[in-house]
């Protein structure tokens, strides 16, 4: 039987419930312990056996723990605790401020390299699946445009951000595809499409009493790499709306290769990936846990530093021999 893989959660958050879950699914992977800055005794885990520790005895678990999957918010959380914890431990993060990855990839990288671990960065759906799928299809069709196009769904990264601006109680951001768009490309059409014109950003916000509102709407429209590219929609409602009509998380998108090939490119093709999620946190825990899984592998035959999904063997996701890989699926 192979090794089982002790896993460890940074953050109980939507993404961690996530994780927590997938782990629950595979049965190569054990969950040892939930990392919180809150108090301990708040969290309730899914398993009576794993306990939750505060996130400032998390050195403590050195040799406990095979992979740790880092679960916090993009904006403020992993710039902090992906280098912090990559010296320490084999991890995991799902890193997706895409305008950052040069930078946060270098910083986890000379992290992981001095403390001999493995980091898996920015793994997700996008970044991630929808990574791979703009890599694979420029290959095959150098002649061509790629788009992708988000949602309609609830943003965890942007939502994030959103409850991080002062006077922000809660929020949810839905990400819209601008339905133009998308009939062009689907059409063949190719357009020349910015940010603003391939997507909309609409933010539901519980605002803390006293808090000046237009202060907060003027926050988040300009905030740079994750709204002031956009028609950004901020409606304020109540604690109760917010619970009753916003409180699922679900997502999708899709990704779009329109390309051609002969000697005077006479032949078009499109080729298309799309993802439909009732619960994003819960479909991105369950890549974070495949990943764990590689990470696990990698170090154990000696490989450091960052890695992203463009440096990972697709075989190494899968608790299957390369045996039982290429009798059943290839």
């Amino acid at each position: 039987m192979s090794k089982i893989i002790r896993v460890g959660i940074i953050g109980y958050g939507n993404i961690g419930r996530g994780v927590e879950l997938a782990v629950m699914q595979n049965p190569d992977m054990k969950l040892e312990a939930i990392f919180t800055r809150r108090d301990p005794g708040s969290i309730k885990p899914a398993l009576d056996n794993v306990n939750a520790v505060h996130i400032s005895k998390a050195e403590q678990y050195k040799d406990l723990i095979d992979v740790m999957i880092l679960c916090g918010g993009s904006a403020t959380d992993l710039p902090e605790q992906g280098p912090k914890f990559a010296s320490l431990f084999n991890c995991v993060d799902s890193f997706d401020t895409h305008a950052r990855i040069p930078e946060y990839f270098n910083a986890v990288d000379k992290a992981a390299r001095a403390g001999g671990k493995t980091a898996a960065i920015s793994i997700g759906w996008d970044p991630g699946l929808f990574s791979l799928n703009r890599m694979y299809t420029e290959a095959i069709l150098p002649q061509s445009k790629v788009y992708t196009f988000w949602g309609k769904g609830v943003s965890q990264g942007h939502s994030d951000a959103i409850r991080r601006v002062q006077g922000v109680k809660n929020a949810v951001q839905y990400t819209v595809p601008i339905d133009k768009a998308v009939n062009q490309v689907r059409t063949g059409e190719n357009p020349e499409l910015t940010t603003g014109e391939k997507h909309l950003r609409e933010c539901y916000v519980v605002a803390e009493e006293g808090a000046d509102k237009a202060l907060i709407e003027k926050t988040i429209k300009e905030m740079p790499n994750y709204f002031s590219d956009y028609h950004t929609i901020v409606h304020f409602v109540s604690e109760e709306e917010l619970r009753k009509d916003h409180s699922r998380m679900p997502h999708g998108g899709f990704v779009i290769r329109s390309g051609s090939t002969g000697q005077n490119l006479e032949n078009h093709h499109l080729a298309e990936f799309s993802l439909k999620l009732d619960s994003n946190p819960e479909f991105t825990g369950s890549i974070l846990a495949a990943y764990a899984r590689a990470v696990s592998k990698l170090n154990r035959e000696g490989r450091t530093g960052a890695l992203t999904v463009f440096d990972i063997p697709v075989g190494y996701l899968s608790p299957k021999s390369p045996e039982n890989l290429r009798k059943q699926l290839l």
